[in-house]
């Protein structure tokens, strides 16, 4: 059985409870997740072939303490950077290293701020150079796949109208989603209660109420679904080495439909435009 409780009485660990936010806990949000999309606007003209992901990860973490704020993934888990960078056929959680990157990558970049106690959330994918058409119509099904998953939320339907329309959307363009890895609850934890699916049908999973807050973040492949989890315990790929691209928004239930907060405030969160 679901269980829904007021934020502000809720224990701060993930209990499977449902936390319901208020308007106030909204502005918080709405301060940490912008602060993370400018992190993610100014690494537009960073992201070229040459530049090394650790590069991008100081950039990140140098950003955050720039502006009072925590990378969220530093030391989660005994994770040891401040961003996830996942090149080509890297689904998620890539760790940035020395290695360039060259002309035709496609790249996620995956950031997550703690600032004032309230985690922001989310990512894009950047070409790198000229890439591949196959590269860029999968970066394009990917945001439309997030885009259509935000525009199934609204208070009374379930999170599986999210994954329904995300699927739906997906495998009607010849591409696969990623079942191994969800979106979930945000605010005052980083991971929290619910999980969001992003396949499903429309009768599924918990109600959605006004208040909650939480990640959408589509993993759409070229190829076959199929994921495997490197021996670094970390890094996913998909099995069939086809490239896979994610876009990624946290949003809150508002009275009629939901509230984008990881929006970037200069219009750099869609294809084409990175």
């Amino acid at each position: 059985m679901v269980t829904y409780i007021d934020a502000a009485s809720a224990p701060l660990k993930n209990t499977g409870a449902i936390r319901l936010y208020t308007a106030e806990d909204f502005e918080g949000m709405r301060r940490a997740c912008q602060l993370t999309a400018r992190c993610l606007d100014a690494l537009v003209p960073i992201v070229r072939p040459g530049v090394t992901t650790a590069a991008i990860d100081r950039f990140v973490f140098e950003f955050g303490m720039d502006h009072n704020a925590l990378p969220a993934t530093l030391n989660y888990r005994g994770y040891k950077y401040s961003v996830c960078t996942s090149i080509n056929h890297v689904v998620c959680h890539g760790m940035p290293d020395d290695k360039p990157l060259r002309d035709g990558d496609i790249v996620n970049i995956d950031v997550t701020f703690l600032l004032d106690g309230w985690h922001g959330d989310s990512s894009r994918m950047y070409p790198v150079g000229q890439i591949k058409r196959a590269a860029e119509r999968l970066m394009e099904v990917t945001h439309e796949c997030l885009m259509r998953g935000i525009a199934a939320v609204r208070p009374g339907a379930k999170t599986g109208a999210i994954g329904e329309a995300i699927q739906t959307f997906a495998e009607s363009e010849r591409c696969s989603v990623v079942r191994d890895f969800c979106g979930h609850g945000v605010g005052r934890l980083f991971h929290d209660s619910p999980n969001i699916l992003h396949y499903g049908k429309a009768n599924e999973g918990p109600e959605i109420r006004e208040g909650m807050i939480f990640t959408i973040e589509p993993m759409i492949n070229l190829g076959k679904p199929h994921v495997k989890v490197l021996s670094d315990g970390w890094t996913a790929v998909t099995r069939d080495r086809s490239l896979t691209a994610q876009y990624e928004h946290t949003v809150g239930v508002t009275s009629n439909g939901c509230e984008i907060f990881t929006l970037s405030p200069a219009g750099l969160d869609r294809p084409g435009l990175a």
